[in-house]
């Protein structure tokens, strides 16, 4: 008599409560490290999200993975402000700068530096969130290059490093009141973005910064 072959079991789905406790950690974690940089306390994160401290702990074992999960979180909404760019605006330029906005938005400056000071920067979580980004921003620059919009002489890497240094002070450098600040983000991000415009008005010194050029610094 033939045996029955045993149906695997699924693994149970988390609890909606259980989703939205782990949402809430994320989002208060981004916020303390924005302001506080990756050391803040994770009993503060707790109190902030309103959750316990068994709760952080049972979402992410250590502060590498909290960390990792903010950073992935932000890459994550970032190329979807890419993929609503390049499915819905029809002018190529204008995709690329509602793309740079929205990435100031979620001050990539505050946290980018934690992808080389805190934990692995190989995680896959990490390498397919950043690959998935770099891929959506090369289509809207090379779009907007086809179209006689963006000057020749830019790459991804000057996109990158320009958004982070003006969408905020870096985390925990005490540079005054943040809110304050971001009052002149988009004005000079928006400055920014026409001195990239083609047809160009100078010749910019150096070479254009490249992925490659961003990953070695």
């Amino acid at each position: 008599m033939q045996t029955a072959t045993p149906v695997p079991r699924k693994a149970p789905r988390p609890r909606a409560d259980a989703l939205r406790n782990r949402e809430r950690i994320v989002t208060a974690a981004r916020e303390m490290f924005v302001v506080f940089g990756p050391d803040v306390p994770l009993d503060e994160i707790a109190r902030r999200a309103g959750v316990g401290n068994a709760t952080v702990y049972r979402n992410f074992p250590d502060r590498d993975a909290l960390v990792r999960e903010v950073v992935c979180s932000v890459m994550d909404r970032t190329a979807r402000a890419a993929e609503q760019a390049l499915a819905e605006t029809g002018d190529a330029f204008e995709a690329l700068e509602r793309f740079a906005h929205t990435a100031a938005d979620e001050r990539i400056s505050a946290l980018c530096p934690m992808v080389s000071s805190t934990f692995d920067q190989h995680h896959p979580d990490l390498e397919e969130a950043r690959r998935r980004v770099e891929d959506l921003v090369v289509r809207l620059m090379d779009r907007a290059k086809a179209a006689g919009q963006l000057r020749d002489d830019v790459e991804f890497g000057d996109l990158l490093v320009g958004v982070s240094q003006l969408s905020r002070p870096p985390a925990g450098t005490g540079c005054g009141n943040a809110e304050r600040f971001d009052r002149f983000v988009h004005r000079h991000l928006q400055l920014l973005l026409d001195g990239m415009r083609a047809p160009a008005r100078t010749v910019l010194p150096g070479t254009a910064v490249t992925m490659e050029d961003l990953r070695q610094a």
